[in-house]
């Protein structure tokens, strides 16, 4: 079994496997399909194709369900919506429930204890029903959550389910519930121990189960029409970006954390006889929701198998060339026992844990200019800080178990790979099967042109939903940068300082140039902008709400207008007299082409002059009226 080398989480969910001896896996944004590219032999010819095997996970063969259950893992650790099939994990690795999780509910701060939750610096919060569990350790830049979640349904089971959630919410016994108190519920009584399943009437025992009626995966048989298949996930997310679900718990260990650190300091005042400053947490239970929902696993099969992605992405075996054949946000990379975390957004952000219990974060816009050592010293526990510029990293050490300059440059070229990806204005990284809007086809997930504006002999500004501006001189040279118009002309623009933006060449040629230091491009960059700013201050940008694609008019009316208008212009037009006499006597065509050739070519040299004469004078008038308007 081959070992993993590097694994790679993407912008869309897709996960990328390369292994040790040369293979591949690529894992599909829904996880649903994979393929395996077999490595080549070593006497292949250099024109020889590997071997390919493409299938669907549920019904992967057994030389690959190791390796793919790892992949299942490492993606499900990573992604908001785990998948898991049954057919695929482990029995040791399900549990039977008699009754659906709809809901878990968290200690409520004004009741509980929340100092007994830490030990030995980490802080490990419970759910009263024992479904969930969230730890965070002393860096407090990354937690850990465990949750019981139901196995992968069909499409059809997994609406259903949705449903009964949502009319469940919507009730009166979901407003009772969170109503509830922590005291109110024995936790003898809402825990799952090992070997106890769970009865519809919320009763607990040890089951009695028939000899040799077994069915399916080793289940007993009168499990089946009443029970659920269930398995504990993980996942790990940064305190920086992390699902809505997780928000409360998250607090809860914070507090807890803040709580436990004043109690111990009030212990040293009062060892020292020094008057103790009493400190008080403010708590309000009305503020936060003590029931929450858990994630739910993807459906079996996918609703959007076109938007599945079968290219591998060769960023990692061409980090030098900078030319790419597949451009992908990467979120999460594993690579020789080193974790490296990217968030996007308006700053981007890298994380790198070496696996040390210490911690790495790029600070500084965009390409991370410098990068902060966070670590607990194991003696004293007190926190360190370090700060390691990426101009100037120290020299490896002998007997360190990795090397810093090496993930920390890593690291960096792995940012300015998403941010020359951010900068492509290519929007297929931003789409997602599983994500998908059925009636809309994924363009819910697309951005939007904002606004469009022509500089008379200058170029042509255009600006996106997505905070992308694409500038075109008339020289042919095009400049893509990234603009934050929410904010008004005043503030100091990020941008401007440290950015970056990609410029490219009228012979094709790309650069990745950083606006400090623009070069001899410096006139192009200023003069963009110089437009930013004017586009700032004029407010001309209109403000952009998300919203679905479905919500737009898609009425029967609205196509029936559609196709009068598209027929209205048909019969007005002589495409269809030429296409009947085209059928009717297509020889006196050829005849009359032969005989009056020459007539022919006058009267199509005099349209062609004729429309573009028409052609020039409309662009001039449109100029004018742009020059006036912009005056």
């Amino acid at each position: 079994m081959e070992a993993e080398r590097l694994m790679v989480l993407y912008g869309d969910d897709s996960v990328e496997v390369h292994y040790a001896g040369g293979s591949r896996l690529l894992l599909s944004p829904c996880a649903c399909e994979y393929l395996y590219e077999a490595a080549l032999p070593a006497a292949a010819h250099p024109l020889q194709p590997a071997e390919t095997s493409r299938q669907r996970v549920a019904f992967v063969v057994s030389a690959y369900r190791e390796q793919l259950l790892r992949a299942l893992d490492f993606r499900n650790k990573f992604s908001p919506r785990p998948y898991l099939p049954s057919r695929v994990i482990p029995p040791e690795r399900k549990k039977i429930l008699f009754s659906d999780i709809l809901e878990i509910r968290w200690p409520d701060p004004g009741t509980a204890d929340l100092t007994r939750c830490i030990d030995n610096g980490i802080v490990r919060i419970s759910s009263v029903d024992g479904y969930a569990y969230l730890n965070l350790p002393e860096l407090q830049q990354e937690f850990t959550v465990e949750f019981l979640c139901k196995v992968s349904q069909s499409p059809a089971a997994s609406l259903h389910s949705s449903q009964k959630k949502s009319n469940y919410g919507a009730g009166d016994q979901y407003a009772k519930a969170s109503k509830k108190s922590v005291a109110e519920i024995p936790l003898k009584q809402t825990r799952i121990e090992k070997n106890e399943y769970l009865c519809a009437d919320g009763k607990y025992g040890e089951p009695t189960k028939p000899k040799d009626q077994k069915g399916v995966n080793g289940v007993p048989l009168f499990y089946t029409n009443c029970s659920s298949e269930y398995t504990w996930v993980t996942q790990r997310w940064s305190v920086a970006s992390y699902p809505e679900e997780w928000k409360y718990p998250l607090s809860l260990a914070i507090m807890c954390y803040n709580l436990h650190t004043v109690k111990s300091a009030v212990k040293m005042s009062e060892k020292s006889n020094h008057p103790s400053v009493e400190a008080h947490v403010l708590i309000d239970p009305e503020a936060h929701a003590t029931v929450s929902r858990l994630p739910a696993a993807l459906p079996l099969s996918c609703r959007s198998p076109h938007l599945h992605r079968w290219t591998f992405c060769d960023f990692f075996q061409n980090q030098d060339t900078e030319k790419y054949s597949c451009h992908q946000l990467i979120h999460i990379v594993w690579c020789e026992g080193v974790f490296y975390r990217f968030i996007h957004g308006r700053m981007n952000v890298a994380e790198i844990y070496p696996g040390d219990d210490s911690f790495f974060k790029s600070e500084g816009a965009f390409l991370g200019n410098y990068f902060i050592h966070y670590a607990i010293q194991k003696g004293t526990k007190k926190r360190e800080e370090k700060m390691y510029s990426v101009n100037s990293l120290p020299p490896d050490v002998p007997g360190n178990p990795y090397s810093i300059s090496s993930v920390i440059n890593q690291a960096t070229k792995i940012l300015q790979y998403c941010y020359r990806t951010k900068l492509s204005l290519t929007h297929n990284c931003y789409l997602c099967c599983w994500k998908m809007v059925p009636e809309t086809d994924g363009r819910e997930m697309l951005p939007v042109l904002l606004y469009e504006k022509v500089i008379p002999s200058m170029g042509r500004l255009v600006v996106y939903s997505d905070h992308k501006v694409h500038a075109a001189f008339w020289d042919g040279i095009t400049l893509n940068m990234i603009w934050d118009f929410s904010s008004s002309c005043s503030e100091i623009q990020v941008n401007e300082e440290v950015g970056w933006c990609k410029l490219t060449t009228p012979d094709g040629v790309q650069q990745l140039i950083q606006i400090s230091h623009p070069g001899v491009y410096e006139r192009y960059i200023r003069r963009a902008i110089e437009w930013c700013r004017s586009l700032n201050g004029s407010k001309e940008i209109p403000e952009y709400s998300a919203h679905s694609v479905a919500e737009e008019n898609w009425s029967a009316d609205a196509e029936l207008e559609k196709i009068q208008r598209f027929n209205f212009l048909l019969d007005n037009s002589n495409v269809l007299e030429r296409t009947s006499a085209a059928k009717a006597n297509p020889s006196g065509i050829t005849v009359r082409k032969t005989q009056n050739e020459s007539e022919l070519e006058e009267v199509s040299e005099g349209c062609v002059l004729e429309a573009l004469e028409r052609t020039s004078k409309v662009i001039q008038d449109i100029e004018s009226l742009l020059a006036a308007s912009g005056k």
